[in-house]
């Protein structure tokens, strides 16, 4: 089985080749981009919804999921130069809102130093399609 992220306890590289999300105080010792936006859904529908985007794509392979734990690893492929890019996702609730939840994401390059802004984008459209009605 795959190893998850531990989002509480990772350290990331010290190159422009990765973007992480995560949750106020969730991922601190990795210095997330941005905060993490909560969503109106049980983490459970959350994790259904995004099983089901990544499924969606042949461009992107789920490595390993854990609904138990709402962890999801998988791995995308760019499209021109073919680069794999390594993606983690944790699930989480909202503390004393049962029908909400939010997520760690971490998308990163295997190789090279930088990624020309693609991991970033790659989070920000999976976020923005998790937004939409």
């Amino acid at each position: 089985m795959t190893d998850f992220i531990d989002f509480q306890t990772f350290k990331r590289q010290r190159k422009p080749n990765n973007w992480l999300v995560a949750p106020d105080g969730f991922a601190d010792t990795a210095h997330p981009d941005e905060s993490a936006p909560v969503f109106d859904r049980t983490p459970a529908s959350l994790f259904d919804d995004l099983m089901d985007m990544i499924a969606a794509r042949n461009d992107w392979q789920i490595k390993a999921s854990d609904p138990g734990s709402g962890r999801i690893s998988f791995v995308a492929v760019t499209r021109v130069m073919k680069f794999k890019d390594d993606i983690d996702i944790q699930v989480l609730p909202v503390s004393g809102h049962p029908g909400q939840s939010t997520l760690a994401v971490y998308s990163g390059s295997r190789i090279g130093h930088s990624d020309f802004g693609t991991n970033a984008k790659r989070v920000n459209a999976l976020l923005g399609a998790l937004s939409m009605p």
